[in-house]
């Protein structure tokens, strides 16, 4: 019996339905399950592995004889030796059947291609038909097969199909410490449908079945010997479940509600978040408010309003900052790790390659565009160089990247929560001095996030005590810091919440809100705001997440009280100044309106001394003396010689003075 009725046979008895469910669709396609192979031909399967291409068309010729009409056939599941890193292929591998793990960097649009050409000979009006197996150059007949001419031949009719090249990297948690390898990968036929274009997009963690191919490499009009390497792939599969897209079972479902109704359902998420480490219950909070999220809304006007939650975390080293980030970025299905002193803006928003494939220009996302719909930790957040932070502002604000580069212009979806983590300048964080002071984040980018806080190692006896005794439990009974919610289940819970796509707000939730941010602003001593519209936002924000978490579609009193003490813990830690109350300008400018007095009065006096100076014909220079400066600043108004030196340092800092000379200060013009 030959090979293509062997496979004929197979097709018959253990795919007679799947062939039947094909035949409907629009481009129809047979996927075969290579254990249910092996397990029908031990022989035929090892030949599908070593010699696909040959194998792939008997199976092919079967489902034409079957079937009336050629029909690509898939294969998934192979054995886990032909799972293969895309750093570990060789030449060995080439022409094999292998499968391997890619997230997709870049993706050409769908194009057509010549998939055959048929010929008429002139002289026996013949047909030939030509299969292009070349992606550059077009294959034509030597000679006539039916009465040997040779010559050239005309075109009768040309088969076309679609390809699409993707550009695929080693996913992230493979390439720790590693620079991550990449590989073309060509899709044709159903594999570019519009279903599957959404899933080979830029972003998609993906598992190609195919096989690996030499592609030529031409070098000024010649054949060069050194070559690239591409997939061909056969099937393409998912790995990773958006949250749409996740299998949640009647059982799971049950799960979910009752955790949702538990009235403990947020200390229990809280107890799910980091459990080997001690402590930091606001901001675990804050993270499970982050995981969940708030609303997107659109106004009339087309206004976008980000539902995502951004939050930073900053303070002593050894507190658990990087662990915290680790594992919320672990939960979520397109969360990425990332470390601020290795990447780059266009690493963390998009770029623009020439592919040496197709001759053009191709975009390349970004890790934010990457974990689109998702979250992304960036640790050593103001290690990252300060173009590289401003390339962030549009993302963390509107949540789009935009890019206008090599005649593409383009903006692309970037709806992504950010959790930053970000160390003082040194080591230490300063309760005294403000965050701007000490780490080196602009002020623009600073006021983006919802949510800062400081995670301090300050001792305590009681504190120590309870903290090495959380940390010893670890290490002798594992089992009894396991978090309270298995992972599995909270990926579902949060794909559950993320299918509510309206909310209503309680009249008492809003007034409390409402009222909450009117005492703030009145509260606050003349010239000074103890909060602005962006915290009333996220407050907004921070609600929607609580009342979502129980499944309500209603945001209630208990919502608004859980966001105001979070958002109260959040200014407290960066943006309360003793004996004035909260002010956000010090929260997030660095520059308490205490100190911009400072700064105003002292400006005022060095114009003074500057005026005196100039109607002075002895004065050697027209500037102000330091001393004289710090005379009348006691004296007019008693500021203490500390407070005097600071506000100097912090004029020179923001480039509003300068020294001309020795002993002298002057305002820049």
């Amino acid at each position: 019996m030959e090979r293509h009725e062997v496979l004929a046979d197979f097709l018959r008895r253990d795919y007679q339905t799947e062939m039947i469910q094909a035949s409907r669709e629009e481009k129809p396609s047979l996927v075969i399950d290579f254990a249910r192979l092996d397990r029908f031909s031990p022989a035929l399967a090892d030949e599908l592995l070593e010699n696909p291409g040959d194998v792939l068309k008997e199976f092919e010729k079967s489902m034409a004889f079957l079937y009336g009409e050629k029909v690509p056939v898939r294969i998934r599941n192979l054995p886990e030796r032909r799972s293969i890193r895309i750093r570990n292929l060789r030449s060995e591998h080439i022409g094999r059947l292998i499968s391997t793990e890619v997230i997709v960097k870049s993706a050409s649009e769908v194009k057509p291609q010549i998939e055959s050409i048929t010929y008429r000979c002139p002289d026996c009006e013949a047909l030939q038909e030509v299969w292009q197996e070349d992606f550059f150059f077009v294959k034509k007949p030597v000679s006539c097969n039916n009465c040997g001419r040779r010559g050239e031949f005309p075109e009768v009719e040309k088969k076309m199909t679609d390809f699409r090249i993707l550009k695929g990297v080693e996913p992230f948690e493979i390439t720790t410490g590693e620079q991550p390898s990449e590989i073309a990968i060509m899709l044709r036929d159903d594999l570019t449908t519009p279903r599957m274009q959404k899933k080979t997009d830029p972003g998609n963690r993906i598992k190609i079945t195919g096989i690996l191919k030499e592609l030529p490499k031409r070098f000024k009009g010649k054949m060069a010997t050194k070559m690239d390497t591409q997939i061909d792939a056969n099937y393409v599969e998912p790995s990773d479940t958006e949250f749409e897209e996740m299998d949640i079972s009647p059982e799971n479902e049950a799960q979910i509600r009752a955790l949702a109704g538990d009235p403990n359902v947020y200390e229990r998420l809280r107890r799910s978040i980091a459990p080997a480490i001690h402590g930091s219950e606001m901001i675990k909070d804050a993270l499970v408010l982050q995981l969940f999220g708030g609303l997107p809304h659109v106004l009339p006007d087309g206004t976008r309003i980000r539902g995502n939650i951004h939050v930073l975390l900053t303070g002593d080293p050894g507190v658990g900052k990087t662990v915290l980030l680790k594992i919320a970025s672990q939960i979520v299905p397109r969360g990425r790790y990332v470390s601020g002193s290795g990447v780059t803006g266009a690493g963390l928003t998009t770029t623009v390659r020439k592919d040496e494939i197709l001759g053009s220009w191709v975009l390349e996302a970004g890790a934010l565009i990457l974990c689109n719909r998702g979250l992304i930790s960036i640790d050593e957040f103001d290690k990252m160089n300060r173009d590289d932070q401003i390339a962030m502002h549009e993302a963390m604000s509107v949540e789009t990247v935009s890019i206008a580069k090599a005649s593409i212009v383009a903006t692309l979806p970037a709806q992504t929560s950010v959790l930053a983590g970000a160390n003082p300048k040194l080591g230490r964080f300063d309760p005294m001095r403000s965050i701007t002071d000490q780490i080196d984040i602009p002020e623009t980018l600073l006021s983006r996030f919802d949510l800062k806080f400081v995670m301090r190692d300050e001792p305590s006896k009681k504190e120590d005590r309870m903290l090495v005794d959380h940390v010893s439990m670890g290490r002798i009974r594992p089992h009894k810091i396991m978090p309270e919610v298995d992972v599995n289940l909270l990926r579902k819970y949060i794909a559950t919440v993320r299918k509510i796509r309206h909310l209503d707000f309680n009249e008492e939730a809003m007034e409390r809100l409402k009222n909450f941010y009117v005492e703030m602003r009145s509260a606050s001593a003349e010239g000074r705001v103890g909060i602005t519209l962006r915290q009333f936002e996220a407050l907004i924000r921070l609600s929607e997440a609580s009342a979502k978490i129980r499944l309500d579609n209603l945001v209630r009193i208990q919502d608004a009280e859980r966001a105001i003490s979070i958002m109260k813990y959040s200014l407290q830690q960066l943006g309360y100044e003793e004996g004035v109350g909260y002010d956000i300008d010090k929260f997030e400018t660095g520059i308490s309106s205490t100190q911009r007095g400072m700064m105003t009065r002292m400006l005022d006096i060095i114009s003074e001394l500057e005026s005196e100076q100039s109607r002075n014909p002895k004065a050697t220079i027209v500037a102000a003396p330091e001393e004289e400066v710090k005379v009348r600043a006691r004296d007019a108004y008693g500021f203490e010689d500390v407070k005097i030196e600071e506000t100097l340092e912090k004029l020179k800092q923001q480039g509003m003075i300068y020294s001309p000379g020795p002993g002298f200060v002057k305002k820049v013009s």
